[in-house]
């Protein structure tokens, strides 16, 4: 893994920093930075994980271990972080009738996610 810079903020987190995964592995760069940076909320990252199309995936604050002033390295082994979640409009619900529950957590980051992607946030 390359030298990332001094540990560093969600707020200095550049589009295009790399993400590795706890095992040194790069998984991809940072594509969006989640946040209400007036409430100082940091929600997570958004990693493109290809060159291709379709590679983006959602990425938890409690699944980062550390921010850097050049990257970021996860909690997650190379493994988990591809099976992360990719942000999408409405993010699979579990539950009986998801119309009678309100959105999870996760489920209100992968909609926010979505919504910085397709540039309705």
């Amino acid at each position: 893994m390359p030298d990332l810079g001094q540990p560093s903020s969600y707020l200095t987190l550049a589009k295009g920093a790399e993400v590795y995964s706890c095992d040194s592995e790069e998984v991809g760069k940072v594509e969006y930075v989640l946040a209400d940076e007036d409430a100082d909320v940091f929600d997570g990252i958004v990693i493109d994980t290809s060159v291709l199309p379709g590679g983006r995936r959602f990425c938890d604050a409690d699944q980062i271990h550390e921010i850097f002033e050049r990257g970021v390295l996860l909690k997650l082994d190379r493994e988990s972080a591809e099976r992360l979640p990719v942000p999408s409009k409405n993010p699979a619900a579990i539950g009986e009738n998801p119309a009678d529950e309100p959105d999870s957590e996760l489920e209100s980051k992968l909609k926010r996610a979505w919504e910085l992607i397709s540039g309705k946030g």
